[in-house]
């Protein structure tokens, strides 16, 4: 089965401020953000990210409209369209960070991909030699990552240690 992803903006605007948004297209078959992800990012402050979106390295999309059970959790208009794709194709991936997205999904039975698991893939395919140097980069560029997740992961998925 193809890799299809469907991004949020937290994990678009996570990798593309350390350079390394072009690896969601090398790692999956095909990589989507909802018109909903777009708007959020370019109504918000100056960002690499958007400069990712407006080279069009991924296709823009209009979601389907989501249902009952997605509303129901009060996210964001971005995690509601991430998660109104999957739910209406289960055959994409949703990517995104926010914990209660990620309940949320799994409550719809849908998978889902993090940005600490995308850095892990990337790793993996021998696109950085370092997973916890990227994600030191990406704490260092404002984003919260919880230590106790991380050195687990990491150790378990590529034999790296964190020292955050």
């Amino acid at each position: 089965m193809a890799d299809r992803w469907v991004v949020n903006a937290s994990p678009l605007i996570a990798l593309a401020r350390v350079g390394c948004a072009e690896w969601l297209s090398q790692l999956a078959d095909e990589v989507v953000v909802p018109a909903a992800v777009k708007a959020e990012i370019d109504a918000g402050p100056a960002d690499p990210a958007r400069q990712v979106l407006s080279a069009g390295l991924f296709t823009i999309i209009d979601a389907p409209p989501p249902s009952t059970a997605i509303l129901g959790w009060d996210l964001g208009a971005g995690e509601t369209a991430v998660l109104a794709v999957v739910q209406a194709d289960p055959s994409w991936t949703a990517v995104l960070d926010d914990r209660t997205a990620r309940r949320c999904a799994a409550s719809l039975g849908a998978r889902v991909l993090g940005t600490l698991s995308i850095v892990v893939r990337a790793r993996q395919a021998g696109l950085t030699d370092s997973a916890a140097s990227v994600l030191r980069a990406i704490r260092a560029n404002g984003f919260r990552l919880d230590d106790a997740v991380i050195a687990p992961f990491l150790r378990t998925a590529v034999g790296e240690e964190w020292t955050g």
